[in-house]
């Protein structure tokens, strides 16, 4: 046995025999893939998958304070370091499934909630390792299907079900909010937001948001998502608020993404930038714009022209920054709310050849002109007609169309109400 495999070993021991939560956590720590050393091919590893799943290097017999069997957890946990430090990918997730799912059956029998930091220890490592040996598979000239992160999915929500499904309730003492509240007597329930939101990150990378409505409901109707740490109800938030905009759910989603870039830590620069990537289209189409000094301390420059077009009307503008960036927004999926955001620029088109000709009776003409002059696509005047239907038919524009006279007849009082594209 190397120096490294008794460390490890004593250190799991120690943290049993004291049952300290964060010791048991800290036990639990694998050390970085290797990416300097070759790694077998994805063919011999598909090959002998099953025996390295069930035939171990390590035979270990280990307890804890309680009785129960930590040896098949001590196993995978020394195959796996191995894995990781001879740049493994791919055996260093199978043993840390196999590790995984140890724990998940352990943790169901243990007492109170002292194994929630090691059970969130390896929910952290499982979608870590997934991911890496998804990549390596790909890598090795196999088809990146995720299989790995899929298979990660099923041990968090394994996970995900014995935390949520503890008898015990969260009381306002045993550190509900994410305190120094581990104990045989605590609740499980504390575990679950954390858990949550790993399953939310592996189903955005997965494409399956349709699966984020099972977390969501038992989570809210118990008001779990308000009982974590800051850094929980943040992330939460923001699955959230990315969900909501996906589902069309405007409002919600700015709530929630405000919510989380309001609470964000100070100094996280970084989770900042990924919150206003999604807030501020919301609130673009919203008619909320932001500053400039917000996009260049955050070096969002990619939003300026989008911004200009909306702000003075000049649909060019627009168009020119959201083609430059389409496949940055593309990748985050927010291209098409940006192109949605394209009737408040119309809106303020109209508004300023209103102001121009100062009466409220407008000729089609007269606009179909002003979108040539901006380089617009050559549109007639039936195509502006829709266009305009639509933004008054949706209350950006208070008035009618004279389809005879080809005209809009705008109304006399606040034809373009503010109201409309900044609700209260």
């Amino acid at each position: 046995m190397s120096l490294r495999t008794k460390q490890k070993r004593y250190a799991l021991e120690k943290a049993l025999i004291s049952m300290d939560p964060y010791q048991i956590e800290a036990a639990m720590a694998l050390p970085p893939l290797n990416t300097s050393t070759t790694t077998t091919t994805t063919t011999n590893h598909n090959k002998n998958k099953n025996n390295n799943m069930n035939n171990s290097r390590y035979k270990e017999s280990l307890q804890d304070a309680n009785g129960f069997e930590w040896g098949s957890v001590l196993s995978a946990l020394l195959d796996a370091s191995d894995a990781a430090l001879a740049g493994d990918a791919i055996q260093c997730y199978q043993a840390q499934s196999t590790l995984h799912s140890s724990l998940n059956h352990i943790f169901s029998s243990s007492p109170g909630n002292i194994l929630v930091p090691a059970l969130h220890a390896a929910c952290r490592n499982t979608h870590r390792c997934a991911i890496q040996a998804d990549h390596a598979a790909a890598s090795s000239g196999g088809r990146n299907d995720r299989t790995r992160l899929q298979g990660a999915v099923t041990l968090l929500q394994e996970s995900f079900s014995k935390t949520l499904n503890d008898r015990r309730e969260i009381s306002d003492t045993s550190g509900g909010m994410g305190g120094d509240g581990y104990s045989v007597d605590g609740s499980k329930k504390v575990g679950v937001l954390y858990i949550v939101n790993w399953l939310f990150a592996m189903y955005f990378r997965l494409n399956t948001l349709r699966l984020c409505k099972n977390l969501l409901r038992p989570v809210e109707s118990r008001q779990l998502h308000e009982k974590g740490t800051m850094g929980d109800m943040v992330t939460y938030r923001y699955y959230v608020g990315r969900l909501n905009m996906f589902e069309d759910k405007f409002a919600a989603a700015e709530e929630n993404l405000q919510f989380a870039l309001t609470h964000c830590h100070v100094n996280a620069k970084a989770n900042k930038k990924r919150i206003l990537n999604y807030l501020i289209p919301v609130k673009l189409l919203r008619g909320r714009l932001p500053t400039d000094q917000l996009l260049q301390k955050y070096s969002l420059t990619e939003f300026k022209p989008i911004i200009q077009g909306i702000q003075n009307g000049d649909l060019r503008t627009f168009n020119d920054g959201l083609t430059r960036h389409q496949d940055l927004f593309i990748r985050r999926g927010t291209y098409l709310l940006l192109e949605k955001c394209k009737t408040v620029c119309y809106r303020n088109l109209f508004k300023r050849i209103y102001l121009i000709f100062g009466k409220p009776q407008i000729h089609l003409d007269h606009v179909v002109r002003s979108l040539d002059w901006l380089g617009v696509k050559r549109m007639d005047l039936d195509e502006v007609e829709c266009i305009l239907a639509n933004l008054i038919f949706s209350g950006k524009v208070r008035g009618y169309i004279s389809h005879e006279k080809r005209i809009l007849v705008l109304s006399k009082k606040d034809p373009f109400p503010t109201s409309v594209i900044i609700p209260k």
